[in-house]
């Protein structure tokens, strides 16, 4: 129960089977040049492995009859707290009835997941580590909308909470689901090279994803012409051309990432650039195209 008058607060909770990166806390996030806060974001770690001083760390030997368990794994916990309080209860009721609903809930999490993904990058260039993975819906283990005072939703607990169900599964994954593996097989079993665009059109795909604009051109710049390189002779020439004619649009927009935040129209051109590349990195992949057509 809420204790009469204590002020309100939503909360979405997501749960990982890693550990994000930023340590258990509580973070105060702003936007840019803002005094007042936006959001509250508490990192709390779930069934951590006890942690042993590395001198004490010995291998041991492990019986030829038991099979080998699986390691603990920590668990994270993030929840994200917007900063407005709700007016009172039956205000709460109302959000919580609304927000779970098909044509609402995605737009919660979204916002959710945009203030814990900036988190984790900000964690990721302040330790220099680019190996902390980006949080994504469909990674997390459980997704949860509820309120609470400030104390509860800070201490991760609530008045009120529901449980989501997972995302359902987009059909045209499922008609496909067999190609990424096909591929897989094939690089393993060397009969296909992966290219070096495609990992760095994934990464201007996160970027531009988790709303890092600047850094999604600045990306996009170099994926763009690794693929005109690339895939010249692998898929239709039609294609190909239609991209180079996009390559002076391309270098305006890094070139206007280098010197502050992209205006509306040039993400838009960036997002339908980037989505083309990803298109014809697909054909080369399906080898649905010839160069000659």
């Amino acid at each position: 129960m809420t204790s009469a008058g204590a002020q309100l607060f939503r909360c979405i909770q997501f749960e990982f089977p890693w550990q994000l990166g930023p340590e258990p806390g509580r973070y105060v996030v702003r936007e840019p040049h803002a005094e007042e806060a936006s959001h509250v974001l508490v990192i709390a770690t779930l069934g951590a492995p006890e942690r042993r001083r590395l001198a004490k760390r010995r291998a041991r030997a492990v019986a030829a009859d038991v099979g080998s368990q699986p390691a603990a794994v920590a668990t994270t916990r993030a929840t994200v707290i917007p900063a407005d309080a709700l007016v009172d209860e039956a205000a709460a009721r109302a959000w919580l009835a609304t927000a779970q609903r098909d044509e609402h809930v995605d737009d919660e999490l979204d916002r959710a997941l945009a203030v814990l993904a900036r988190a984790v990058h900000a964690h990721r260039l302040a330790t220099a580590d680019p190996g902390v993975p980006e949080p994504r819906r469909e990674q997390a283990l459980v997704v949860r909308l509820g309120y609470g005072s400030g104390d509860q939703v800070a201490d991760g607990r609530h008045t009120e909470m529901v449980e989501l169900p997972p995302p359902s599964p987009n059909r045209q994954r499922r008609v496909h689901a067999l190609r990424p593996q096909e591929r897989l097989a094939a690089v393993l079993g060397g009969r296909q090279q992966l290219l070096a665009c495609e990992e760095l059109t994934l990464r201007a795909r996160a970027d531009l994803d988790a709303g890092r604009a600047r850094q999604a051109a600045l990306q996009l710049r170099v994926a763009f012409e690794a693929a005109l390189a690339e895939l010249d002779g692998s898929v239709a020439a039609a294609r190909l051309a239609e991209l180079r004619t996009r390559r002076e649009a391309v270098g305006a927009a890094a070139n206007a990432a280098l010197t502050g935040e992209l205006d509306a129209v040039t993400a838009a051109e960036l997002s339908d650039t980037l989505e083309r590349v990803e298109a014809a990195l697909r054909a080369r992949s399906a080898g649905t195209e010839r160069a000659g057509d």
